[in-house]
């Protein structure tokens, strides 16, 4: 009977150093993420960054890690409207259906159609909002990055809440960023990811 025991103590303990793993990795590009923004001059200016206190982010859950159906759906080709005049042309590749604590939604995934190269030939955009928006979240809607699965057969795709992260126009003006599509409005809050930014406050605020 203790052949048994050992072998689920095995499978339990290495569940734990993976889902640790995962969260390690994550904190950890949060940390990139934030040192980029605010620490180097690759982005943001340096009266910009002067106007973050920090990077703000929901605790890591992994329940939002969400392995989904993907149904391939595309859609005609549309102006995606954004923070500034640019209408960048995109085009529905279809929808990723989902379920979380018993709450069944749908969201679409969209292929950007101005970018070129390779590197981008199995890239999809997904753009959500959230009831948290805008007073936990950002009011435009948050990001997350897909990839096309590998096989045409396959109907599965992961999903990963706790990656959704904000357009670049939530911490400067000088950046163009689509808005997330009403049909992507969702009526109930998404604790995972990115939150708004801590601002320094100001006399006037």
């Amino acid at each position: 009977m203790k052949a048994p025991v050992l072998v689920i103590f095995v499978v339990i303990r290495l569940l734990v150093c993976s889902q640790e793993a995962y969260v390690d990795s994550l904190e950890r590009k949060r940390e990139e993420h934030s040192v980029m923004l605010l620490e180097t001059d690759q982005l943001l200016n340096e009266k910009e960054q002067r106007g973050i206190v920090r990077l703000d982010y929901f605790p890591v859950d992994t329940t939002w890690r969400i392995e989904g159906k993907l149904i391939k759906d595309k859609g005609k080709k549309f102006e995606m409207p954004t923070s500034t005049e640019r209408k960048p042309i995109y085009r529905r590749y279809g929808w990723v259906c989902l379920r979380h604590d018993g709450r069944e939604f749908r969201l679409a995934v969209y292929e950007n159609l101005d970018l070129k190269g390779k590197e981008y030939k199995d890239y999809l955009f997904l753009p959500f909002k959230d009831a948290g928006a805008p007073l936990t979240t950002y009011g435009g809607g948050r990001y997350i990055e897909l990839y096309k699965p590998k096989t045409t057969k396959s109907t599965t795709i992961i999903v990963d809440f706790n990656t959704a992260f904000n357009p670049y126009c939530v911490y400067s003006h000088r950046f163009s960023c689509p808005i997330t599509p009403e049909i992507n409005h969702l009526d109930f809050k998404i604790p995972a990811g990115e939150k708004n930014p801590i601002f320094l406050k100001t006399d006037g605020q």
